[in-house]
């Protein structure tokens, strides 16, 4: 059985619209359970960490790539390689310090948006995307909706984490 050449594009491309709306739509609901802008803020935070910290694995098994030797390498391999296979899109990296420990992923086009007109006035405060922030644990530092022309994710290096050797038990 074969394939038509556009069929993966176009999974993809509904899988993406899914997750979009699918993603507006809870946003909605947090607005309505929540009535300040700061706990819709740090639930899709929460929400995002928890995705976070499970995509990773996907992420290492279906990219097949090798361990970053900088972070420079790290912040090319969440813009060109991550991004683009979870949300379709390559963001620019722009190194914002230097020291080298911070930098921004700049969304010319952010997918997460595309089914939102502007957010309301009572939810000035919202960042309707911090789901992403959570997810790369970075902070968002604008938000398209806000009326900026692009979404910018920062991010600062903290620590390294230890190096941890895995043994088996024998």
């Amino acid at each position: 059985m074969s394939r038509s050449p556009g069929r993966k594009q176009e999974n993809h491309k509904i899988s993406r619209e899914l997750f979009v709306l699918t993603y507006g739509a809870l946003v909605a609901q947090l607005c309505k359970d929540y009535e300040k802008d700061e706990d819709v803020n740090a639930c899709l935070d929460r929400m995002g960490y928890s995705i976070g910290i499970r995509l990773i694995d996907d992420f290492l098994a279906r990219s097949a790539v090798k361990k970053c030797r900088s972070y420079s390498e790290t912040a090319d391999m969440i813009a060109q390689v991550a991004f683009k296979m979870y949300l379709g899109v390559t963001p620019s990296v722009s190194c914002s310090s230097a020291t080298g420990n911070e930098f921004s992923l700049i969304l010319d086009k952010n997918p997460l948006v595309d089914f939102v007109e502007e957010l309301p006035a009572e939810r000035a405060s919202l960042c309707y995307c911090n789901l992403l922030c959570g997810v790369i644990r970075g902070a968002l530092e604008m938000d398209r909706l806000k009326g900026d022309a692009v979404t910018e994710i920062g991010i600062t290096f903290l620590r390294k984490p230890e190096d941890r050797k895995h043994r088996r038990n024998k």
